[in-house]
């Protein structure tokens, strides 16, 4: 990966107060993708983000400006469940803000925290219209599984 600066300032810890811009940045950025849209909307509670793992500091946010006038421009979420690897659970960007560096940048702070842990990979189930992202990044594999909301692939990325 390259480290694209592009619009982002800064990337931090999710903080409660960030919640309900956070909220805003899900449902804009989930409703964004055409192929996606129909889907979420027949089904309205996939398009709340509870922020369950905000006060645990798995959230981390790309920023724009300065911290008391700062834009959020997307976030990620990376978690282990048990002994299992780290799984980016979230990775979700202003569509505004789209295709301007700021997912690169949340999955380059998002393997460096892998990194950090200790751990080898992180892996993401992906929908298939970011599939092409995924891979940009430097996602491999190809197995195909079932999700709430239709087809995805179970991804991995080597970190070490």
């Amino acid at each position: 990966m390259s480290g694209v600066q592009g619009p982002v300032s800064a990337i931090r810890t999710a903080v409660p107060a960030d919640l309900p811009e956070l909220q805003r940045v899900y449902r804009a950025a989930s409703l964004s993708n055409p192929g996606d849209a129909p889907a979420l909307l027949a089904r309205p509670e996939f398009l709340l983000f509870a922020g369950d793992r905000v006060a645990g500091g798995d959230t981390r946010l790309a920023v724009a400006g300065a911290e008391g006038g700062a834009t959020i421009l997307g976030f990620a979420t990376v978690t282990v469940r048990g002994a299992g690897d780290p799984e980016l659970d979230d990775l979700f960007v202003d569509p505004r803000w789209q295709r301007q560096g700021v997912a690169r940048r949340l999955v380059e702070d998002a393997v460096g925290t892998v990194r950090a842990s200790g751990q080898q990979r992180l892996w993401v189930t992906g929908n298939l219209h970011a599939l092409a992202f995924y891979r940009a990044v430097g996602f491999v594999g190809d197995e195909p599984v079932a999700t709430d909301l239709g087809a995805g692939l179970r991804l991995h990325l080597h970190v070490s």
